[in-house]
């Protein structure tokens, strides 16, 4: 679309509603509507799936087996203290892992953490956090948007700390 309006149209309402009655006149009835949104989420689901369980495998794999995110998650360990979360070294643990996929953090919270309130916050936070790369960062990344790795990554730690900040003061007072 260019960035002024052609000269044969007064405003950008013309123009808008011009180029909306020639798309709208592409429309070729709604079999091959339904028909290629049946093949865009068949070949969404299909490119998606290997990728989600690789990614989950080896980040759980990772995750038990190594001390990777709990290497990573020391950067977080002041910030939970600050927030008076309990067992805020284990919850660490979990806040970088969930870049890789959302029910990781909670699986590695339900194996290693017994408080309620700790529980709650890495769930929340995880389910807030929105980038993981085994689902939505893979759909970006595969994607003809120019965004990068690293990207994505600053997306997904600015994410996490704001979900931090609001979800702590709030567990706080369920708990």
């Amino acid at each position: 679309m260019p960035e002024t309006i052609p000269s044969q149209y007064k405003n950008s309402f013309e123009y808008g509603m011009d180029l909306a009655l020639k798309k709208a006149a592409e429309f070729k009835g709604i079999g091959q509507f339904l028909e290629n949104g049946v093949k865009n989420a068949v070949g969404m689901w299909f490119g998606v799936l290997p990728t989600v369980m690789a990614i989950g495998t080896l980040a759980l794999l990772l995750a038990n087996n190594t001390p990777i995110f709990e290497i990573l998650g020391k950067p977080f360990l002041p910030l939970l203290e600050l927030l008076q979360v309990p067992e805020a070294a284990e919850a660490s643990k979990t806040m970088i892992v969930g870049f890789t996929d959302m029910f990781t953090p909670s699986i590695i919270a339900a194996e290693g953490i017994a408080s309620e309130m700790t529980r709650f916050i890495v769930a929340s936070v995880s389910v807030t956090q929105l980038i993981y790369l085994s689902e939505v960062g893979g759909l970006i990344l595969g994607s003809k948007l120019p965004v990068k790795l690293w990207e994505l990554f600053v997306l997904f730690l600015e994410r996490t700390i704001i979900s931090l900040i609001i979800i702590c003061p709030l567990a706080h007072l369920i708990f």
